[in-house]
């Protein structure tokens, strides 16, 4: 057994052995024992944190999906103009992706369209990049339309990576997010309200 730990530096381990549990075996295959040994620690310690595997997993959803938007909403409030914030925000995700393969297996697997609860999740996770996009989104456009543009990205870069991770990441993150943010951005710059 490990050495006791604070218990947000507990919970953080936990989180993170369970990450890698459910990447490897899924949600319904790793069960609290298989989370529990693989952090050292007894089921009873897993449950003084999590309630239930099923509460466990949201919060790992939420988890992940919190540190990617983190991410991307830091690299995109570092760079300077909207043409250099399309590729930081593309550049984070896919940094995200290559670092994070695991957790965004787990964010965008099949395991959480099969579940209304952890869909929503997703679907939250997916919201909040999407909204925190459409600030940037620089055009003479009604707010729906804004909204609709940045969940688009948002789609974009999670069927890119999907591709990239099946191919075996073939690119760098870097050279990915030019390439992607240069079909972006020239579809940004022709919006307009007219319809």
């Amino acid at each position: 057994m490990q050495a006791r730990l604070p218990a947000a530096r507990r919970r953080r381990q936990l989180l993170d052995v369970a990450l890698r549990s459910f990447a490897d075996r899924g949600f319904h295959q790793t069960s609290m024992d298989d989370v529990a040994e693989a952090a050292g620690v007894t089921k009873p310690v897993l449950y003084q944190h999590f309630a239930s595997k099923r509460d466990l997993y949201l919060e790992l959803l939420d988890d992940v999906g919190g540190r990617m938007m983190d991410a991307i909403a830091k690299a995109v409030a570092a760079a300077h103009g909207p043409r250099q914030q399309v590729e930081a925000g593309f550049g984070a995700y896919f940094r995200f992706v290559a670092d994070e393969a695991d957790a965004f297996q787990l964010l965008f697997g099949t395991g959480t369209q099969r579940d209304e609860d952890f869909e929503r999740a997703v679907s939250r996770v997916e919201e909040s990049i999407a909204e925190a996009v459409a600030v940037f989104i620089v055009a003479d456009i009604e707010p729906e339309h804004r909204r609709l543009l940045a969940h688009g990205l948002v789609g974009l870069a999670e069927g890119t990576s999907r591709l990239w991770l099946a191919d075996g990441m073939p690119s760098a993150p870097d050279l990915l997010a030019r390439r992607i943010a240069e079909l972006a951005w020239a579809g940004l710059r022709g919006v307009s309200r007219a319809d």
